[in-house]
């Protein structure tokens, strides 16, 4: 059985529709995929009727932005009640924070760059969660980079002079909102030092104490050291250990079914979600 447990549609920063997505996940011989958008379940309900026509099963989830002594940390979350307001609010929260700073970051690229916000909302497409890979979408069908990495590369860096931070709740409070919601919490890329600061080993005991399930080892933002330590990590505070592509579509080089969870491993989130496994 072949399950990709992180991937993103249309409804934050990837580049096809939830039933697109879904349909590509198929055709790339998945025989699971989770549907993990940034903040937000918009795309379920279509990616769940994807998924009874396809003859695929979907993990209705979400990549919930957090933060821990000030270092970015993205938990991904699976089968949670979407109306549950210990996290619906704070993904509500997140989300208008997000539209802001896109906003802010795009009056400060103004300055040098002829991008403007109508041009970031054409690439959006109706997003509910926009951020900065809609503004490298932008300045990508400018002409300004190559593509999104290029982006990412200097003009949206983290310590570019044109970053502007955003809301997200403490990592430790996100597990328990997560868990209080009916969900099933997993660090994702918890090692991709690439992406900016990583956290140190302590707040791994620290979210495992507050309810983490399982830390997203298998990534192609780690290297095998770094996977070879966070198996370490996950064995010594009794986590889950999964694997997954992070697939934005053509946005970025992440191909479905890249990285791959065992099915024992999605028999144990499910068990311990609330919210069902959509299957044909």
């Amino acid at each position: 059985m072949r399950i990709d447990l992180h991937t993103h549609s249309r409804a934050s920063d990837g580049t096809q529709t939830p039933a697109e997505l879904v349909l590509a996940a198929r055709d790339a011989g998945l025989d699971v995929v989770a549907l993990t958008d940034h903040d937000t379940t918009a795309g379920w309900d279509e990616a769940a009727a994807a998924a009874r026509d396809a003859g695929i099963a979907l993990v209705r989830g979400t990549e919930v932005s957090a933060r821990s002594r000030g270092i970015s940390v993205h938990l991904l979350c699976y089968l949670q009640d979407p109306d549950h307001p210990a996290l619906a609010d704070e993904l509500a929260r997140a989300r208008e924070s997000r539209v802001h700073r896109a906003r802010h970051i795009v009056e400060r690229l103004a300055r040098d760059v002829p991008v403007t916000w109508q041009d970031v909302l054409d690439q959006a497409g109706g997003a509910l969660a926009i951020g900065r890979p809609h503004i490298a979408d932008a300045l990508v069908a400018l002409g300004v980079v190559r593509d999104r990495d290029a982006a990412f590369a200097h003009l949206l860096a983290s310590d570019s002079e044109y970053h502007v931070d955003h809301y997200a709740p403490d990592a430790v409070a996100a597990v328990a909102a997560i868990r209080a919601s009916g969900g099933v919490p997993v660090f994702a890329h918890p090692a991709a030092d690439a992406r900016g600061r990583t956290v140190p080993d302590r707040v791994f005991d620290e979210l495992a104490e507050a309810g983490l399930a399982g830390l997203e080892v298998h990534h192609r933002d780690h290297s095998p050291a770094q996977r070879e330590r966070l198996l370490a990590i996950a064995e010594r505070l009794g986590l889950l250990v999964t694997g997954s592509s992070d697939y934005h579509g053509s946005g970025k080089v992440n191909r479905l079914g890249e990285n791959l969870t065992e099915p024992r491993v999605l028999d144990e989130i499910v068990r311990q979600g609330t919210t069902e496994v959509v299957t044909a």
